[in-house]
């Protein structure tokens, strides 16, 4: 035989499109050529591929090797295509005698000694694997990551031997352990946080309804406190949710903690974070913060402190929950289904409002300041909150995360049998499960002509005035739950 064909996947955003490796020995001077969009590390398989064969009691072909990567018109880098491709010479010159190679699919970057070293990607790659119905072979040191897909079938091998060696009937490699995914230990309480009762309201209707939220107020009042412990009061993912998210750590080469992965995300850039660290990009398009925020929460302390234009591209991710990203060779669309909680001061100084009146900033001046922050961007955040300075004296420890938890939990159990939760109904559905009374009415119409209020603040207004009717076991919202949701609004009137 002088042609053999392997399986194997590429890494394509968070996708893995299927790859096979053709490799074809032919008459003439020794050479080793890779076809197929190889980047520069997959045309430097060639030589880990060679040293690896040979250090492993193998006889490198003198002959020469084409080797082609299909589909041809697919990008392909890194160096997972080590192992397939050794595997293919070895079949194709006569050296490993299989019939299997159809059901396998193989990943692997070789050493060149031999050894099998981790590669990058490796959950998406066995999600599809599965679905194809093949087994995939993985190095051991992949093996944590394995164990996490259920009804999988996946194989470990730790060197090129012992994957020859199971091909050729001789032995058999081992399964990855199941990873046991208990929820570990609660993360930050939220009992830390004393007082700021309205904050403290505003963060369980966030976590309630998956309302994206705002905190102002000068500098040490908690608001980065308060953003730390969202995770801790809304719902656990569920497995696929969770393996979704885990996909993405994957493909971004984080290690995984099985004991938190069905904990949710939650990622604080910095505010000098460019437009690409945030939503992704590069030449070869790979995930931002918002997407390995994913399920999660995406917190953007000293948010005017950010680029203007920065967080603009931070606006059709926050409707759609997706990232496209195109480029002149090839397109990888990313999940960003985040809820976003952001943190800032009300003037450049911190202390507009502060009852030591240390503020000295100009009406000009504050309106400047937070101005840095689009109207746009600001008309898709639902709730708006003073964090104002108190004394911690004056109030006692606060409510902790295991009792907002129940409560959140209860109201997204309400909202799960309309099918999505608050913060993402459509406007069919919205009309449907939230509709108003004449009374609301007038107070919504009023209200927004007050404000200002675009169409989609109208509408913000109503999901979150549902969520505080679940939080409560209403079937209806009422004037109450509405007007609490207008005085979330407070912003929209400074919005310039």
């Amino acid at each position: 035989m002088s042609l053999a064909v392997v399986h194997t996947r590429a890494q394509l955003g968070v996708t893995a499109p299927a790859v096979r490796v053709e490799v074809h020995l032919a008459g003439g001077l020794p050479a080793f050529n890779i076809v197929g969009l190889p980047e520069t590390a997959v045309r430097e398989s060639r030589d880990r591929v060679r040293a690896a064969i040979s250090n492993s009691g193998f006889q490198p072909p003198a002959r020469r090797v084409t080797v082609s990567l299909a589909p041809a018109d697919l990008p392909k880098d890194g160096g997972r295509f080590d192992l397939p491709i050794a595997l293919g010479v070895l079949v194709a010159s006569g050296q490993v005698r299989t019939s299997a190679l159809e059901a396998f699919e193989f990943l692997g970057e070789l050493a060149l000694g031999g050894e099998l070293r981790p590669v990058v990607g490796t959950l998406p790659a066995l999600i599809r694997a599965r679905e194809a119905g093949r087994t995939l072979v993985l190095p051991a040191d992949n093996g944590a990551e394995a164990g996490l897909v259920r009804n999988a079938d996946c194989r470990l091998a730790g060197h090129l031997t012992e994957v020859a060696a199971a091909l050729r009937g001789r032995a058999e490699l081992a399964r990855p352990r199941p990873v046991d995914t208990m929820i570990a230990e609660p993360g930050p309480d939220l009992a830390d946080v004393r007082g700021q009762a309205r904050a403290r309201r505003a963060l369980e209707v966030a976590a309630a309804g998956g309302h994206n939220l705002l905190l102002i107020g000068p500098p040490g009042t908690g608001k980065t406190l308060l953003a730390s412990r969202l995770p801790g009061i809304l719902p656990p993912l569920d497995e696929d949710a969770a393996l979704e998210a885990a996909a993405i750590a994957s493909v971004c080469g984080e290690p995984l903690d099985p004991k938190r992965w069905r904990i949710r995300p939650f990622r604080a850039p910095h505010h000098t974070a460019s437009g690409v660290a945030l939503v992704g990009g590069g030449a070869r398009p790979r995930p931002g913060e918002v997407s390995r925020a994913h399920h999660g929460v995406l917190f953007l302390d000293e948010l005017p402190e950010f680029d203007r234009r920065v967080l603009d591209v931070l606006r059709e991710p926050l409707e759609s929950g997706r990232i496209v990203i195109s480029r002149a060779a090839h397109q990888a669309e990313f999940p960003a289904d985040v809820q976003l909680v952001a943190a800032m001061n009300p003037c450049p100084c911190g202390y507009a409002g502060d009852p030591s009146g240390r503020c000295r900033c100009t009406p000009d001046q504050v309106s400047r300041y937070q101005s840095r922050v689009s109207g746009p961007l600001l008309d898709r955040i639902d709730l708006h909150v003073d964090v104002p300075r108190q004394r911690l004296s004056e109030h006692p420890v606060g409510e902790p995360s295991a009792a907002v938890a129940d409560r959140v939990a209860a109201a997204r159990t309400r909202q799960a049998e309309r099918g999505a939760i608050n913060a993402r109904l459509s406007a069919a559905a919205l009309r449907e499960h939230a509709p108003l009374t004449e009374a609301c009415e007038t107070m919504l119409e009023r209200a927004a002509e007050r404000l200002g209020l675009s169409a989609r603040a109208h509408q913000r207004i109503i999901r979150v005035a549902r969520t505080l009717a679940d939080l409560e076991g209403l079937e209806a919202i009422g004037p109450s739950q509405l007007a609490e949701a207008i005085g979330y609004r407070q912003l929209d009137r400074m919005t310039p």
